[in-house]
């Protein structure tokens, strides 16, 4: 029987200056910007896309820019760290890439076999970590600001932190199609499918604070389901297992449902379809502020709302 949850769809989080995270993310680190468009609960305030040159589940990171936002505090209860997959040879490229845009690293450091990691953050201090490993067969974006032989091609994992494991584990194992692939002293690996872009490593932490939602952390992690039909069935699952999920909400590109995971993460299972180019051709992606029906005949005033962002990754060549 085939899963009805594959691995992870997208990772949304919160930032400051709109400008300052584009350059950062379209600049500094060469993903490409998918989608801007405007957070469809609060459509004043953007909401941006980068990803692969497809903008493929697995390789999404969304934002939702707020100027001014309070600075958030990374601890037990969140996902702290989110970690995008390079080339195992190309270490000395982003090291160097990093130290030449004065982003500070940690020294790197071997976590599972064949994965060195190297941990900095962004300019609102969401971790961040690049995993330098030779299992990963995406292609990267092919005509971005950054190598071919070096682009990051999407997620490689993501790291939960909380009290314990076990409870995340067991929804994880026993509700969401996930197994348990590696384990290392307090780290616990599990996947859907076992691929990078898929790996959830929850950390046990007792004796860290708990976090607190701000600029700089993470909003909620998507996981990816094929289609509404594969969406509901997972639905059923959640609901026969005592937890909440939401009705479907319509997200544009994909279907979402919502609930709080029990160590207080907020989970979505988001569809594979329809995807980013139902409204832009695939070659123009992110160019545009795109606006959900229910918006569009507000179109002015919302332009007028959004500070106005321009993308410059040729300044980050």
């Amino acid at each position: 029987m085939k899963n009805l949850i594959t691995g992870i769809h997208h990772v949304t989080a919160l930032a400051g200056e709109p400008q300052q995270n584009l350059d950062f993310y379209t600049g500094i680190l060469g993903l490409r910007m998918v989608k801007k468009t405007v957070n469809f609960d609060a459509p004043e305030v953007y909401h941006f896309y980068y990803g692969n040159e497809l903008g493929e589940p697995g390789s999404i990171m969304t934002f939702f820019p707020y100027e001014g936002i309070q600075q958030g505090r990374p601890g037990k209860g969140m996902l702290n760290v989110t970690t995008f997959s390079v080339p195992d040879t190309s270490r000395e490229f982003w090291e160097n890439r990093l130290k030449q845009y004065n982003v500070s690293t940690k020294p790197v450091e071997e976590r599972f076999e064949g994965e060195s990691v190297l941990y900095f953050e962004d300019p609102d201090g969401l971790g961040l970590e690049l995993v330098f490993n030779s299992k990963d067969d995406r292609p990267g974006f092919s005509y971005g600001n950054i190598p071919e032989e070096h682009a990051i091609k999407g997620f490689y994992s993501v790291e939960i932190w909380q009290e314990r494991h076990e409870r995340t584990a067991a929804l994880l194992t026993e509700v969401m199609d996930h197994q348990l692939i590696a384990e290392k002293g307090n780290r616990f690996r599990f996947a859907a499918t076992d691929k990078p872009g898929n790996y959830i490593d929850i950390v046990s932490m007792p004796n860290s604070q708990r976090g607190l939602g701000g600029g700089g952390t993470v909003h909620h992690i998507a996981f990816n389901t094929a289609d509404v039909q594969t969406q509901a069935k997972v639905r059923e699952n959640l609901l026969r297992s005592g937890l909440q999920p939401t009705p479907v909400v319509d997200r544009q590109y994909f279907e979402s449902i919502y609930f709080r995971e029990p160590g207080g993460v907020l989970f979505e299972v988001a569809t594979a379809q329809p995807g980013f180019a139902i409204d832009e051709e695939p070659q123009k992606l992110g160019e545009k502020l795109m606006l959900p029906a229910q918006y569009e005949a507000k179109r002015d005033l919302i332009e007028k709302a959004v500070k106005p962002v321009q993308l410059n990754p040729q300044k980050f060549k």
